[in-house]
């Protein structure tokens, strides 16, 4: 049949959309050209010519040519200007635009609109509207509330920090020589100095204990705005050396070191890690002996791979280090301790026995001097040994609170769980900044299009909102979450068991790590050229943050610490539930989501719905919990060391850990948007059901593979998906407006579409 003929049949007209969308869209196989035939065989209506016609355009020997294609797709578009953006959404509403559409024709087209799996999002249809009120003019809610929602109680020391970014003589550096870098840097942590924020570190000490460490944490965050180098540098001063004497030292120790680490008087570093062993602390190599005749220490670097490496201002600037080492007192061994150690005398040269290094120049943070230390039988004297948790008395007598050397062990590097935190919340501030400058330049760059009309926006293309939406959505997600753990992080006692914390904080570094490193790739390929100049920030942020997924803690170590702490805790339960019942009620949640009738949710609004996307996100972390403690026990039952049953396991570990981060970021996203009232949580509740189904649609292929999924739930998803971007579009701009970056902060002239500020 002619394209004439198939325009202007009015019992034609309203399958045309589905028409042009199966084949614009690819081949259509023999199993939708069978679900086509039935349904249209099924209309007594329609008269056999038609059917004969009909069934020319389904025949996959002669396809239609593309002459045919764009006139049947222009005799859409011309009808579809008279719909609602809302109407757009629906192939009947579209298919009573173009022709008379009675309910039993209206009921076939959905009907194979749901089964076909096609999506009206693919015809690109568009109700014209200056692109302006769009993306620039307006938004739907106001940005300063759902700010002031992200701000949270701590409003007032993220804006004190705002107003040290907005100062244009502490603008992000780039293009500079690492020596000319690294002192720009000190300056900028002796005016963060000067203005106190260092005393904000040690609650108690330098501040008021009522104080708490929030606002040291938030404006660690905060300064992820600004020069990243900046960020590791404050953490290293603030965080790691004098957060290892505050939460390690006696309280004698912390009035002697921490007033002057708060006024940069004294610098130093933290000297953890070795290049034999980054990862696994417990097996450290640099010793400290106690020599009974001198009743002092001795510390030495037994080997090349017992170097301390990569301590942040070891190269330059550090007078001081704390150094985690072995102790040793007479014939006991008793594990990792950590010692305050003068590496540099006041010329800056370094003292009998200490040798240093700089690591050079590097990927990213070149504002940071990473150096190398080597300790040659450095004499130090007892009061070194930080000592709330230990000490050695002149006699020569070990003396610990914590009995076990294990739970001793792990509550030092309790230490730890502040830096991840930091460096967590701080990384998704570099993301917030990307988002923002290529979302606000999607909204102003254009390219292709009709020759007849102005080329595209880039933000109006589907991919290009595949392309950054979802790390928005994702990005607000790990907001909540990072602020939820913070929230537990503050509220622990002094002697509680933190090890739940730990592995709760360190799945939710990895997790929001790995997420920064992903965001800010796809937005640097947003942005084109643009993306890859220095200038404009996204490039330099993502070299920058590239090494936060290995430092403080590897990520994929992290993840396994998780996991194990997810087991043990599941052993718990399952030991004081009894084995009988905790089967019955995990087997009672499976059934819930796997019976063929629960399962058919494949409509709209429950997918929306919050409740129904955590119950799915949930269970897959149950079954992965499960089934990894199984197969765990199952080998140890044979006699496996636990090391080997835990190694060949590992890639089921790693599954679980990642699926409990995806089930606590939603959980928390969802929390957070019950907090917004109005308006702005319309929005934001739009935000939390894209992240959701995006999670959703990444795991489909577990879920389809555990019979959680039939193909008709994940095609509905699929089109869903798309029909979110729509409705959050003129709300992009203002949801990266409420991260309250400082102007300063942004990549002028690209990230600008106020109108107040040139584009370029």
């Amino acid at each position: 049949m002619s394209i004439d003929t198939l325009l202007h049949e009015p019992e034609l007209r309203p399958f045309l959309p589905l028409l042009y969308v199966a084949w614009a869209d690819g081949d259509l196989d023999d199993d939708h050209r069978a679900l086509i035939r039935a349904r249209i065989d099924a209309q007594p209506w329609l008269k056999p010519r038609l059917r004969a016609a009909l069934e020319q355009w389904l025949t996959t020997t002669t396809p239609p040519d593309a002459v045919a294609l764009a006139r049947l797709r222009s005799a859409i578009v011309e009808a579809a200007q008279t719909l609602s953006p809302e109407a757009l959404q629906s192939f009947s509403a579209i298919a009573s635009s173009i022709g008379d559409v009675d309910d039993d024709t209206r009921a076939v087209v959905d009907e194979l609109e749901r089964d076909l799996g096609v999506d009206p999002e693919a015809l690109h249809l568009q109700v014209e509207q200056p692109v302006v009120d769009r993306f620039t003019a307006s938004t739907s809610f106001a940005p300063a509330k759902v700010q002031a929602l992200l701000d949270g109680r701590f409003a007032k020391d993220r804006d004190r920090v705002r107003e040290f970014l907005a100062d244009p003589d502490h603008r992000a550096m780039y293009g500079v020589d690492k020596e000319r870098y690294r002192e720009q840097v000190y300056v900028w942590l002796q005016a963060l100095a000067d203005a106190g924020f260092g005393k904000l570190s040690y609650p108690g000490v330098t501040v008021d204990k009522e104080v708490g460490l929030g606002p040291f944490l938030v404006s660690f965050e905060m300064l992820g705005y600004g020069d990243l180098s900046l960020v590791v540098k404050y953490g290293v001063q603030f965080g790691l050396w004098g957060g290892s004497v505050f939460f390690l030292g006696s309280p004698e120790q912390q009035q002697q070191y921490l007033p002057k680490v708060a006024s940069l008087e004294s610098p130093g570093c933290f000297a953890m890690s070795e290049v034999g062993h980054g990862s696994n602390v417990a097996d450290l190599e640099t010793v400290v002996r106690w020599d009974s005749d001198t009743r002092s220490f001795r510390l030495h670097t037994p080997s090349e791979s017992a170097r301390k490496d990569w301590a942040g201002n070891a190269a330059l600037h550090a007078k001081f280090a704390t150094v985690f080492a072995q102790l040793e007192v007479g014939d006991d061994r008793h594990g990792v301790h950590a010692f305050v150690v003068p590496i540099r005398d006041d010329k800056g040269e370094p003292l009998p026995g200490i040798r240093i290094g700089d690591s050079g120049h590097k990927l990213g943070l070149n504002g940071v001097d990473n150096g190398r230390l080597w300790f040659d039988q450095v004499t130090l004297p007892k009061e070194a040994l930080l000592g709330r948790y230990a000490s050695v008395d002149d006699d020569g007598v070990y003396r610990s609170p914590i009995e076990s050397p294990n739970k001793r062990f792990f509550t030092m590097l309790g230490t730890l769980v502040g830096g991840r935190l930091g460096v967590a919340a701080s990384g998704l501030s570099a993301a917030k900044v990307g988002l923002t400058i290529a979302l606000r330049y999607a909204t102003a760059r254009r390219q292709f299009g009709a020759t007849s009309a102005p080329e595209t926006l880039l933000l109006e293309y589907p991919s290009h909102q595949r392309r950054l939406l979802p790390h928005l959505a994702a990005t607000y997600a790990f907001h909540f979450a990072i602020d939820e753990v913070r929230e537990r992080f503050l509220a622990r006692l002094p002697d509680d068991d933190t090890r739940e914390l730990e592995a709760e904080v360190a799945g939710i570094k990895a997790g929001a790590t790995w997420h920064v490193t992903d965001t800010l790739q796809a937005c640097r390929e947003a942005c084109g050229g643009q993306g890859y100049l220095s200038v404009n920030r996204i490039a330099d942020a993502r070299a920058d943050t590239d090494i936060f997924t290995t430092f403080e803690g590897d990520n994929t170590v992290l993840m396994q610490l998780l996991a194990k702490g997810l087991l043990t805790g599941f052993r718990q339960r399952f030991a004081e539930q009894g084995a009988v019942r905790f089967a019955a009620r995990h087997l009672r949640g499976q059934v819930a989501l796997t019976n063929p009738i629960a399962r058919r949710d494949d409509d709209e609004s429950s997918l929306r719905d919050a409740g129904h996307q955590l119950r799915l996100l949930e269970f897959r972390e149950a079954t992965l919990l499960h089934t990894a403690a199984r197969r765990v026990q199952q080998r140890m039952a044979k006699k496996v060391e636990q090391t080997v049953a835990f190694n060949e396991v590992q890639e089921h570990l790693l599954a679980l850990a990642a699926a409990h981060v995806d089930t606590v970021a939603l959980r928390a996203f969802i929390a957070g948007v019950d907090k917004a009232t109005g308006h702005e949580r319309v929005v934001l509740d739009r935000l939390r059901q894209l992240h959701g189904l995006t999670l959703l649609e990444r795991h489909a292929g577990w879920f389809y593979e555990n019979g959680v999924f039939e193909p008709v739930r994940g095609r509905a998803i699929r089109k869903l998906v798309p029909r979110l971007f729509a409705e959050l579009l003129p709300d992009v701009v203002g949801l990266t407006t409420s991260f309250g970056i400082p102007d300063a902060c942004l990549a002028a002239p690209i990230a600008f579409s106020d109108p107040a500020h040139p584009r370029w």
